[in-house]
């Protein structure tokens, strides 16, 4: 039975233990707050954008740290799932396999790619796992697609559209401090480029339109370049709705044989084939969001369990994300094309 230790107590810390809750294998064995009340199972104020109503959890049986690096000493720990702000991740991460244990990072993996390649590092260093928590690849609209377009069934990718849009977040302090999550253009857009990355690989060069309010890309529109041939790959993203509004993903998918389309706001997974014909396929996970979370940490848990770091978890994956959210921030400042390398 692997024992997981969570590292932050907000919001993404209360989700990934109630995914924990369904996988086999793992429980969870500790909790690491700075708040005491968090630690005496009071998660009332751990409140975001989606999930059931926060409150009292029974934490009988499960360890209570004030500091991370008295549960890294913990000898029964095997698996340190680093749910704290972002801004703290690096540091976490990094004590963590210094300290001999296998490591889930919530997204984004860090707020610079010098301190993502400080993690890589550490765990190369290590021989521990180190694996990055993006779920979007979890959720069932988007696993279809990505299955669908990795497999080649059909045919080549020609294009792909997404969409992610949330008004103001306004839920915790930290959510909407851009020098702790990087702003809505790492903190939310790196969903994204994390997919975009999964799809079609790491473009040549980004060029993208925005809002900048302070030092902080608020909204963009990015066209993702990969040179002739394609694909040809664009986005939509930001904290640019308003509260009636509050959030809304979706994409559209064009392959040679079929076309796949979905949206939050209305527009269940559709595949429209080459025959003129049109399906909604069956998906698992029933729509509950937290079944996303489950299936990220049976990923992880199974990883561990392999030895090695499932392929939706890479840390490379995530650390490139990253890398092109920055030079996409770079762009909407410039008002020019900025190449990646």
């Amino acid at each position: 039975m692997l024992r997981v230790g969570i590292v932050g107590v907000g919001f993404m810390g209360r989700i990934h233990s109630l995914g924990l809750r369904q996988v086999r294998g793992a429980k969870l064995a500790a909790v690491c707050s700075r708040d005491p009340a968090k630690l005496r199972g009071d998660w009332t104020h751990t409140r975001g954008n989606f999930g059931p109503e926060p409150g009292r959890v029974d934490l009988t049986g499960v360890k209570a740290y004030a500091d991370y690096t008295a549960m890294l000493a913990d000898p029964d720990i095997d698996l340190i799932d680093v749910c704290n702000p972002t801004h703290l991740h690096p540091a976490t991460a990094i004590a963590a396999l210094n300290a001999g244990k296998h490591v889930l990072v919530e997204k984004a993996i860090a707020l610079t790619t010098a301190d993502a390649d400080a993690m890589l590092a550490a765990a190369a260093k290590s021989g521990k796992l180190l694996m990055v928590a993006h779920v979007l690849p979890f959720f069932p609209e988007f696993a279809f697609a990505a299955d669908a377009v990795r497999s080649g069934r059909y045919g080549k990718l020609l294009g792909v559209h997404l969409t992610r849009v949330i008004s103001r977040p306004d839920w915790s302090a930290d959510i909407g401090d851009a020098a702790k999550t990087g702003g809505p253009a790492v903190d939310l857009h790196v969903h994204d480029t994390h997919f975009i990355g999964l799809l079609c690989g790491v473009p040549k060069e980004v060029f993208s339109t925005g809002i900048v309010e302070g030092d902080a890309v608020n909204y963009l529109t990015t066209q993702y370049l990969y040179g002739p041939g394609g694909p040809a790959v664009s986005c939509s993203s930001g904290a640019i709705a308003t509260s009636g509004r509050p959030f809304a993903h979706g994409f559209e998918i064009f392959l040679e044989k079929a076309t796949l389309a979905y949206h939050s706001g209305g527009v269940p997974l559709t595949v429209f084939t080459a025959d003129g014909k049109s399906f909604v396929p069956e998906l698992d996970g029933g729509g509950d969001p937290i079944s996303a979370f489950t299936a990220e940490v049976q990923a992880a848990v199974d990883g561990v369990a392999a030895g090695a770091v499932p392929d939706l978890l890479s840390a490379k994956l995530a650390r490139d994300a990253l890398t092109m959210c920055h030079r996409e921030c770079e762009s909407v400042k410039l008002g020019r094309p900025v190449r990646i390398d």
